[in-house]
């Protein structure tokens, strides 16, 4: 990998490109002197709204209103950015996991609309009294096509391919949310004031990338040094 150094130019790439999948499967490996990546991902412009006019089944999915497109904080921090490290050959090991993670639907809304997983199953939830049909997507492929006629039913889908998924239901066309199929542990999602850490990241150089559903992805090279902490402020751009 080209030797990069921290705080170098932001790169725009084309957001059909968010989160690559790796060549290689990651390997677990003990890490040993691991460094940290903490920042802040941050918007200064003005806030894309979309307008939302349900159509149907209005007692349950309620009436019209205006969802932003990006969720800004008071201090401009990004919520729910997806921030990656690309093509870790190797390092940390996964986080423990309970239970499958959840794509729910309720009052005609995916909860949550953002999130990021590993490679695996995924509990599609209908929590409605209404009929939808969940869509998923790879790109314009297909990740799977679910019918949920009944309140209360659940069906395991797998995603076992790195990379983002765009969910959708064909019955409520306004309904959306992206479900990113993690290839290494090294990811985190910006809380509510853009704020983010990656924590046992093996000594060496990186690709960050900041993956939002409307503004795109941006990268950023950043060198990781033993025992040591990256901080980092990034500003995102509408493509």
């Amino acid at each position: 990998m080209k030797k990069n150094t921290p705080g170098a130019a932001l790169l725009p790439i084309v957001p059909l490109v968010l989160f690559s999948t790796s060549v290689f499967p990651y390997e677990v490996v003990s890490v040993s002197g691991g460094g940290t990546i903490a920042g802040k991902v941050a918007y200064q412009g003005s806030v894309p709204v979309k307008k939302i006019i349900p159509t149907k089944d209005k007692e349950v999915c309620g009436g019209a209103r205006d969802e932003p497109q990006v969720l800004v904080g008071a201090d401009k921090g990004v919520q729910d950015a997806v921030v990656y490290l690309k093509e870790v050959p190797k390092g940390k090991a996964w986080a423990k996991q309970e239970k499958p993670p959840v794509l729910d639907q309720e009052h005609c809304k995916f909860e949550p609309p953002v999130q990021v997983i590993r490679a695996g199953n995924l509990e599609i939830v209908n929590s409605d009294p209404v009929l939808h049909n969940t869509h998923g997507f790879y790109g314009r492929r297909t990740a799977f096509n679910l019918a949920l006629p009944n309140k209360g039913t659940k069906i395991p889908v797998d995603l076992s391919r790195a990379g983002l998924v765009r969910v959708e239901c064909d019955a409520h066309g306004w309904m959306l949310a992206h479900v990113y199929v993690a290839d290494s542990p090294y990811y985190a999602l910006t809380g509510k004031d853009g704020s983010f850490s990656i924590a046992d990241v093996p000594p060496g150089d990186y690709t960050l990338v900041i993956a939002q559903h409307f503004l795109g992805d941006t990268e950023q090279a950043v060198t990781v040094k033993s025992g040591e902490t990256v901080k980092l402020s990034v500003e995102l751009k509408k493509k």
